[in-house]
């Protein structure tokens, strides 16, 4: 079975300035899928719809048209969505509690029940690196190991599948290897992971797959075992070059 399956996916914006309302193309007829159990990349420049396919995949946003499916059910679906983790580009986290407190808290909004929480805050805090500093406010805290709490909180209720938007945006050296280590741990436990991303290189490290996107327009599927090693870079400039030149 498919984790997701997207089917010529549009998104039009509508923006009113004074009078006037202009329309915006943000996503432009998308259609891919994304196998269970891989770990794929959603790459594209800045602006280029990522952000806007991710909302749309989790229910936040409705496509002017086509469609979104998790595990063959159609998006929006409340029950779908306890299967789904999702980590934001800027997770807001209160950076006077502590890790573990953190969790907790995101536990008892997410309703998971007393007696089993603090058995899973064990757990996605091993999964992250983050055990030893589970007592360590958030304050503390660098980007990298920020960004690994908001990966615990993504997989408290134990979800199929992880949706991460930017994880690797502002991490340094260290950071981007844990960041790294971490979805190879999911998917070696079973997860399927989806990420956007403009950092090529991290990609090509972890992905089975990926997709480039440029200006909402899906542009190549790229397979990483069947390319050679550092040449995703080039392939995804390769493409946006011809964009830009017609």
């Amino acid at each position: 079975m498919n984790a997701i399956e997207i089917k010529n996916l549009t998104k039009i914006y509508r923006k009113k300035r004074l009078s006037k309302a202009k329309k915006f193309l943000a996503v432009d007829g998308l259609s891919f899928d994304v196998a269970e159990g891989e770990i794929f990349g959603f790459l594209g420049p800045n602006g280029s719809g990522k952000t806007t396919t991710i909302k749309l995949l989790l229910g936040l946003l409705f496509p002017t048209a086509g469609d979104c499916f998790i595990f063959g059910e159609k998006v929006p679906s409340l029950s779908i969505s306890a299967k789904i983790g999702y980590l934001p580009e800027i997770p807001y986290l209160y950076k006077y509690l502590t890790a573990k407190e953190i969790l907790r808290l995101y536990g008892s909004i997410s309703h998971i029940p007393k007696d089993s929480l603090d058995n899973r805050i064990e757990k996605v805090l091993e999964t992250v690196k983050l055990k030893t500093e589970d007592n360590t406010r958030l304050g503390e805290f660098s980007k990298g190991m920020l960004q690994r709490v908001g990966v615990a909180q993504a997989l408290l209720h134990e979800p199929d599948l992880l949706i991460l938007d930017e994880p690797f945006t502002g991490l340094d050296p260290i950071g981007l290897k844990d960041m790294r280590d971490v979805i190879l741990q999911l998917k070696a436990s079973g997860k399927t992971v989806f990420f956007s991303s403009h950092i090529i290189s991290e990609a090509e490290k972890v992905c089975n797959r990926v997709v480039i996107i440029y200006k909402g327009k899906l542009l190549k599927i790229v397979r990483t075992d069947e390319i050679q090693s550092g040449s995703l870079e080039n392939i995804f400039i390769s493409e946006i070059d011809k964009i830009e030149s017609k």
